[in-house]
């Protein structure tokens, strides 16, 4: 059992639509499929993610409302999901009202960092698929992660609202959580025909810097097909370009981990 906590990587942008839980799905199978013990939190009330792991609503008994509202600990929300190494504590639409319940509660933005905190977790990694907002539920993401993810679809307005993330994130870090840092920027839906996204990915690469990923995600039929099967993309397809994306872009993470340990 691990007797250190994991790192806990937040997988945020306040827009929809752009790949965020096809991310979290498909890079937490990646780093289980090298060997690491990895926890998906499903941290959106939509539940994709959930359901994107082949877990059907009548199954998720215990959930991250559960977990948020203190009624269970990590132990027991935690479902095996069919892929070795990859655990998953799921999400309903039970989620939505805690953006509510949790404005009169004490510590209210500490409630998932407390959860996470009470127990050792036997995990390397914790993914959490945030939702496409940046109310509380995200904000106690935030508070619980060592670092954030931030996938950025090719596109036109890709940059609108990435300042307005970028200052929560320093909002966060200055009042709650001084270790959160940003662990990088990944451009999704990437379509090397389309001339405006080699365009756009010039923009990102030069206002961001070192800060984005050098693998980015393809756009791919098939990675739009997984989800309507309960399997990841790399699971209903390893061969297709999204699939052998996402397992770069777990060897580029990993490998930016091993840089920050380093360097501490």
């Amino acid at each position: 059992m691990n007797t250190t906590q994991p790192k806990i990587i937040a997988v945020v942008n306040q827009k929809g639509g752009v790949g965020k839980t096809t991310t979290a799905v498909n890079l937490a199978t990646a780093l289980a499929a090298v060997g690491r013990r990895v926890l998906l939190i499903d941290l959106d009330p939509q539940g994709n993610a959930s359901t994107g792991l082949g877990i059907a609503t009548a199954d998720r008994q215990v959930t991250t409302y559960d977990l948020i509202m203190g009624e269970v600990n990590v132990s027991e929300a935690v479902i095996p999901t069919a892929i070795p190494k990859l655990s998953l504590i799921a999400a309903t639409i039970d989620l939505t009202g805690a953006e509510i319940e949790l404005v009169s509660m004490v510590r209210r933005e500490l409630r998932l960092r407390e959860a996470l905190e009470a127990q050792p977790l036997p995990y390397d990694n914790v993914l959490i698929d945030c939702p496409p907002s940046l109310g509380l539920v995200t904000l106690n993401a935030l508070t619980a992660a060592d670092s954030v993810l931030i996938p950025l679809q090719c596109e036109f307005y890709a940059l609108e609202g990435l300042s307005h993330l970028f200052r929560t994130i320093e909002m966060v870090r200055t009042r709650m959580n001084p270790r959160l840092s940003i662990h990088g920027v990944v451009l999704t839906m990437y379509d090397r025909r389309n001339s405006l996204t080699a365009q756009i990915e010039q923009d990102v690469r030069q206002f961001l810097g070192t800060q984005v990923y050098k693998t980015v995600i393809p756009r791919n039929v098939r990675m739009s097909e997984a989800p309507s099967h309960g399997k990841p993309a790399l699971i209903y397809d390893l061969r297709c370009p999204g699939s052998q994306a996402y397992l770069k872009l777990a060897g580029e993470l990993l490998r930016r981990e091993k840089k920050q340990l380093e360097a501490a």
